[in-house]
């Protein structure tokens, strides 16, 4: 994902609200959103190249993302996929807190990334390039620097979460959506300065990124109730204008045995 947005535990009818966009190259083969043949429990995108996924939520109710740290001086070549960070953690049986210890001695390894991760109880934010952070009650924005980090994207897309809980259902999806297709290009003084150019980095400063090669591939919202069910809805561009795929899924969270 390149932009994740999140209130959580601040809505009267829902744990967590979650949307996100996934930026790519439009070459870069993947599938879109559905239940894994080889971990049943697993709803998620795939990404076709290295087989792990950008964002995934499992049937206990366990949810994963990860974003690029924007950072081109540090890239190494042949560093391990960031998305397998994700497949690993929702289709395993550890839970967050323990996952984030599991792989502490190994990030070293990988290009930089911010990895959001949930559970039935918890929410936690890691960066290779900063520190884990279990986060409290609020509204929270990721895109491709630390959590929070005061990019127009990101403070605009927050705004604009806090705008839409006020509506709960069909009108809370349609209003996330609308965010998640916003395509306000930001002054250039506001830009951050990540050693990529002027010129791409106001190619990425909108919410949702088009151009010839690159942009934003999905579009994706999650909503878990407090009543436990999980609603997840992705959109599917690909360099298309309109979504030439929308998949919408709904469950129960099973119960920890």
């Amino acid at each position: 994902m390149c932009l994740i947005v999140i209130a959580y535990n601040v809505h009267p009818a829902y744990r967590l609200i979650l949307a996100a966009n996934r930026d790519e190259f439009y070459e870069r083969p993947s599938s879109s959103a559905d239940f894994w043949e080889d971990h049943p429990q697993v709803l998620a995108g795939r990404d076709l190249k290295n087989g792990g996924t950008w964002f995934g939520v499992a049937r206990d109710g366990k949810f994963a993302a990860v974003t690029n740290y924007r950072d081109p001086s540090t890239l190494k070549s042949g560093a391990p996929s960031r998305g397998m960070l994700v497949s690993r953690y929702i289709s395993g049986s550890k839970d967050a807190d323990n996952y984030l210890k599991k792989i502490s001695s190994q990030v070293y390894k990988y290009n930089g990334f911010n990895l959001l991760l949930g559970d039935d109880n918890d929410l936690f934010v890691f960066s290779n390039r900063g520190e884990k952070q279990k986060l409290n009650s609020g509204i929270y924005g990721l895109s491709n620097h630390l959590l929070n980090s005061p990019w127009p994207k990101v403070t605009r897309s927050k705004k604009m979460l806090k705008a839409a809980l006020g509506k709960k259902g069909d009108a809370l999806e349609e209003k996330l959506f609308s965010l998640l297709a916003d395509r306000r290009v930001p002054q250039d003084s506001k830009l951050p300065s990540t050693g990529i150019g002027l010129e791409w980095e106001r190619l990425l400063s909108t919410i949702f990124i088009e151009s010839p090669i690159y942009g934003t591939r999905s579009s994706t919202i999650l909503l878990i109730g407090k009543n436990r069910r999980v609603r997840f809805v992705e959109k599917v561009f690909d360099g298309q204008k309109e979504p030439w795929i929308t998949s919408r899924f709904s469950f129960v969270m099973e119960k920890k045995k």
